[in-house]
């Protein structure tokens, strides 16, 4: 039996990875959830560490890091939901945080995903909210012990 292969993780600007990027939020903000194509894209994306996910030479998964310390814009293609590949990229983007000595995480959770950011410490901060038509949680990671 063949175990799937794990994606391969690119960090980098928006500048080098906006075309694959852009791609596949577009795919699944735009396509799928139904999100107003002029949300889609901020002026945050030229500020923030993006990560794209890889397998082989394809883009599957994407999500970003704003200097502030909030994950944002993680979508992966429906065929590779459920393969690691959410993980891959919050762990990348977990792990370029603390390389930054960011000392806290922050991010707004589609309600669906509350568990799979639980998974890797992310706390509820808050009431649920509506962002651009879907029901949101906002969530916390602390990285470090002050």
């Amino acid at each position: 039996m063949r175990r799937p292969a794990l994606p391969g993780i690119v960090l980098g600007p928006w500048s080098a990875l906006a075309e694959q990027a852009s791609a596949i939020r577009f795919k699944v903000f735009v396509d799928e959830q139904r999100v107003p194509r002029d949300m889609e894209l901020d002026e945050f994306d030229a500020l923030s560490c993006h990560a794209l996910a890889r397998i082989g030479e394809q883009a599957v998964g994407t999500g970003r890091l704003l200097p502030d310390g909030h994950i944002g814009r993680m979508a992966v293609l429906e065929p590779w939901r459920g393969r690691g590949v959410g993980a891959a990229l919050l762990e990348a983007l977990i792990g370029e945080a603390r390389r930054l000595g960011m000392p806290i995480l922050a991010l707004n959770a589609q309600t669906h995903a509350l568990g799979f950011y639980a998974r890797f410490g992310f706390v509820p901060k808050g009431p649920q909210f509506d962002e651009a038509g879907l029901p949101h949680q906002a969530m916390e990671k602390r990285l470090t012990d002050d």
